[in-house]
């Protein structure tokens, strides 16, 4: 029996000290802080759960919770569907085809976050944008800034625009690693469309749209420059997440409290982040492989 060699975990160090110095360090600190009054770095003052009590008791956490999570369920419920359709009509579509319309759909990906809400900005404005003159010629009354129904359409409009390549990258991906033989031996038992995407395409994409949906949510969840930069929170607080509460108590120097508000976000997405992951961990009943040559 070949000796274990425990040489092989030196090439994981390097790995190591990059989490621990951007990641374990700056959460060990961050938690120290949400126990105290910080009136400086030098003078903190103790002050244990109240920060937490604070956060926990507020209705307006709620509030920004609940916002939080429609917003992630809205962009998931729109983006996941809508970039499987995609990476299935590219399935069958020339190689040239296919090239272009994955290079022109990730190019968002590469704008800058902070230049998101600029370009669209710019889109919706009815003196110069083509969105907004648009709409004003059809005579829609489009009015982001005072309506609610209308800034949250910009914000789910804008963030699929920015993710939707990510989610058919993933899924294209997923689809080009079936093999043939899954698809001849459908072709034999004369499986529908839908039967070969329920029982052949889905479940082959499923470690690549689990990907996509812990991505998808924890960056959604989160959302802030955009959010912001969109109309802050308003109108009437209708698009206050909780990220943009985090925001306001930096703003205001309350590092105690926005450093308690960051904890609880973190469990937050990692609580959900498990029972996702707890739930698609279940083993699934064991799927006959289709043979790979056919006899007769």
């Amino acid at each position: 029996m070949k000796p274990y060699d425990n040489r092989a975990w030196f090439l994981v160090l390097p790995a190591l000290v990059i989490v621990t110095f951007v990641g374990i360090l700056p959460l060990v600190a961050v938690t120290n802080y949400s126990f105290q009054d910080l009136f400086s770095l030098n003078n903190p003052y103790w002050v244990g759960v109240d920060w937490y009590r604070n956060i926990v008791t507020s209705e307006r956490f709620y509030a920004s919770l609940g916002r939080s999570f429609l917003f992630s369920a809205i962009v998931l419920s729109i983006q996941l569907p809508l970039g499987i359709w995609i990476a299935l009509l590219l399935q069958g579509s020339h190689r040239f085809v296919v090239s272009t319309v994955l290079v022109l759909i990730t190019v968002p990906l590469v704008v800058p976050w902070n230049m998101i809400p600029v370009i669209w900005l710019n889109f919706i404005n009815p003196n110069i944008g083509l969105a907004g003159r648009t709409l004003a010629w059809l005579g829609v009354a489009f009015d982001y800034k005072f309506d609610a129904l209308h800034t949250w359409i910009v914000l789910v409009v804008m963030d699929t625009w920015h993710w939707l390549g990510l989610v058919v990258v993933l899924a294209y991906a997923g689809i080009s690693s079936i093999p043939p033989a899954y698809y001849q031996a459908a072709a034999i038992d004369a499986a529908s469309p839908w039967q070969v995407f329920r029982f052949i395409q889905l479940p082959k994409m499923k470690t690549v749209l689990s990907m996509a949906v812990l991505l998808r949510f924890m960056d959604s969840f989160m959302i802030y420059i955009e959010a912001f930069r969109i109309n802050a929170g308003g109108p009437d607080s209708a698009t206050a997440f909780l990220s943009l509460d985090l925001g306001e108590e930096i703003q205001s120097f309350n590092y105690g409290p926005s450093a308690a508000r960051s904890i609880v976000y973190f469990l937050i997405v990692l609580t959900v982040a498990w029972i996702f992951k707890a739930a698609t961990s279940t083993r699934a009943p064991v799927a006959m492989e289709p043979a790979k040559e056919l006899t007769t």
